[in-house]
């Protein structure tokens, strides 16, 4: 194959669009691959497949990686069991599967000419760039930046470029970007970029609280390990409890917010958001873990939970720290097995019921209702327990306030 082949991590969106003429016309023979985590629907898929043919790609693939982001990205992220800056879940996180797979295409096709649809102010091109790096020995061209360099109305240039071309340009990605994955949707640009309220096309697939169902939902999730494996009592992969809870708890608008955050080189970026399947997994798996781990174990994995999160959402995805963050998140999840009830009546998600062997509940004593000590054990405790504070009291008191 010629030296000038390049395989391009390809979503349809107006960016990645942009890129295939722009790389065209720079002498590539352009490569998409296009990496399905389950999120798309048929449609969508065809959708993206004939336009890489439209704008001209030499070739076109789609890569199934729906249980590679199971395993590899929402297993530890419900281990860990915290979001980025306790709000935001990780739904970017397929961009690292993005980077395997197009690498894996470059190797088959002998070059070393990789691009991405990154831009030069957010975090996708730390962690694409960061992840080619980690993973060998490739040239990294990155069109959107390198327009940058002319351009700072980088979207509206994008556009009339394909425009001026006789591409059509979608009208969603006209005023949005939208990024749509199995862990959910991110949508950004417009009035959202301007902390302004977001217009009536900045919602995917959570319902408006006008449609909310008038009956509450309730499902059950099983759990070994830690890990998710069935669901309302029957066996099911990871991808199918994504989808299934994505789709039903969406209609009660589960998962929708909105987010500010620091980015790595220093911005504030915000977005809307939405994730009910993440939302619903977390709640249920918190709600099992916090039954049966010590009280050791609850106060200190948090701290372990946050530093994981942060590797993940900085890029670091191939660092060796992030294996060894996993290898005590795995340690904890030994005796996390049980089910889980979450309901919700809209909006939010309770677990309302735990079920578990594990459970660390004593069959003499509940907590305000029964004991098996006696009132001079409880004195003796608290006596000893606040010794310190009762102390200082007492020293302080002696030498006037």
């Amino acid at each position: 194959m010629s030296s000038k082949d390049i395989v391009l991590a390809f979503s349809g969106g107006l960016d990645t669009s942009f890129c295939v003429p722009y790389l065209i016309e720079r002498g590539y023979a352009v490569h998409t691959v296009f990496v399905d985590t389950g999120g798309v629907s048929a449609e969508e898929r065809e959708y993206i497949e004939q336009r890489a043919t439209e704008l001209g790609a030499a070739s076109h693939r789609t890569v199934d990686a729906a249980q590679a982001i199971w395993d590899s990205f929402v297993t530890p992220l419900i281990w860990a069991g915290e979001f980025y800056q306790g709000q935001y879940p990780l739904l970017v996180s397929d961009r690292y599967l993005i980077v395997k797979a197009s690498l894996e295409r470059c190797d088959e096709l002998g070059t070393k000419f990789f691009a991405h649809g990154c831009t030069g102010m957010g975090n996708d091109q730390v962690r694409f760039d960061l992840t080619v790096k980690a993973l060998g020995d490739y040239t990294i061209v990155a069109p959107i930046r390198e327009i940058q360099r002319e351009h700072t109305q980088v979207r509206a240039y994008e556009q009339k470029y394909l425009e001026d071309k006789g591409f059509e340009v979608r009208a969603k990605t006209k005023h949005y970007t939208i990024n749509e994955n199995v862990l959910g949707v991110t949508i950004s640009g417009g009035e959202i970029d301007a902390w302004e309220i977001p217009g009536e096309g900045a919602v995917a697939w959570c319902a408006p609280r006008a449609e909310w169902p008038s009956e509450p939902l309730r499902i059950e999730l099983g759990f070994e390990k830690g890990t998710a494996v069935s669901l309302n009592g029957k066996a099911a992969s990871g991808p199918e409890i994504l989808a299934y809870l994505n789709r039903e708890l969406a209609k009660y608008g589960v998962g929708r917010s909105m987010y500010t955050g620091d980015t790595n080189i220093g911005l504030k970026g915000r977005i809307v958001f939405e994730a009910p399947a993440l939302t619903a997994l977390l709640t249920a798996h918190r709600a099992l873990e916090e039954t049966v781990l010590s009280k050791q174990q609850n106060r200190f994995k948090p701290e372990i939970g946050r530093k994981w999160t942060e590797v993940a959402y900085e890029g670091f995805f191939n660092d060796p720290i992030k294996a060894d963050l996993e290898a005590f998140l795995v340690s904890t999840q030994r005796k996390v097995d049980g089910k889980v009830i979450v309901e919700t009546r809209g909006g939010t998600v309770y677990a309302v019921k735990v079920e578990s062997k594990h459970i660390l509940q004593s069959s003499k004593a509940t907590y305000a209702q029964a004991a098996d000590w006696g009132v001079a054990e409880a004195e003796g405790f608290i006596k000893l327990y606040g010794m310190s504070s009762t102390l200082w009291a007492e020293v302080d008191r002696a030498n006037g306030k």
